[in-house]
């Protein structure tokens, strides 16, 4: 699992936000209705699917994601979908309401998303996208200090 992996590039490419509720609603009826593509439905801390969903998973798993966006993200605007192409979608980023961090500002190191659809096979994103150095350096200092007293 190398960084240069196709999903890696799918999941560092370009995303527009879906911004408002009505939008959301627009894609999810556009991946209802798009049954030539296959999903693989991606819950990130769990292991990656090896097959994608079939289209009862697929909606299924649209129907209490959308619930849960819209029970826990008590706003009037969506803003924690992300999706490559709004006409023809193939990766989309669906980010947990309790874990936003800095998703919509700039980040050298944003959250992950809490859910992924993508026609493309996952990978491990938190073994291929690991916390950067500083962070691990600093866990690292914390036990050394206190194993040497």
């Amino acid at each position: 699992m190398t960084e240069s992996s196709p999903f890696i590039n799918n999941y560092r490419g370009a995303f527009s936000g879906i911004l408002r509720w009505p939008q959301l609603d627009e894609l999810w009826e556009s991946l209802q209705q798009q049954t030539e593509k296959q999903w693989y439905i991606y819950a990130i801390g769990e292991t990656p699917p090896e097959q994608p969903g079939n289209h009862e998973q697929l909606n299924n798993f649209i129907s209490e994601i959308d619930k849960l966006l819209r029970s826990e993200h008590a706003e009037d605007y969506c803003g924690i979908v992300y999706v490559d192409n709004r006409q023809a979608p193939t990766f989309i980023k669906i980010y947990d309401p309790n874990n936003l961090g800095v998703v919509c500002g700039f980040s050298d190191n944003p959250p992950l998303p809490g859910w992924i659809l993508s026609i493309e096979k996952p990978i491990d994103l938190e073994s291929a996208l690991p916390p950067p150095g500083n962070r691990r350096r600093w866990w690292q200092k914390l036990f050394h200090s206190q194993a040497s007293e």
